[in-house]
């Protein structure tokens, strides 16, 4: 298997959804999900799913952190208490209201 990651971002804009939709996929196979919108240099995450085969491999890390160097604000919408370790390990900060957010230096 492959360790290099390759996005497909796909959006559903012109749908009832609204959101746009991103494929984690190695060079072999799909590996994971995100369910995101976005909006300017500012993504909000609504889901990320790594398939359960490919948990634990560093997939959703390797995610979060190509999607920090593209995007300046990076929102964690409505994080479950099981994935809070995940998002203050990436360096997120809670919000207060459920959200955990990472900035860009500068964009504060």
């Amino acid at each position: 298997m492959s360790d290099q990651l390759k996005f497909k971002q796909f959006s559903r804009k012109d749908s009832n959804t609204g959101y746009d939709y991103f494929n984690i996929d190695t060079d072999d196979e799909r590996v994971g999900k995100v369910r995101a919108m976005i909006n300017g240099r500012t993504l909000t995450i609504f889901s990320i799913n790594i398939f359960p085969e490919f948990q634990g491999h560093g997939y959703g890390q390797r995610t979060i952190n190509m999607f920090k160097d593209y995007y300046d604000t990076i929102i964690a919408d409505r994080v479950r208490f099981k994935a809070i370790g995940f998002w203050d390990k990436m360096g997120f900060i809670e919000e207060g209201n459920g959200n955990w957010i990472c900035k860009k230096m500068g964009t504060w």
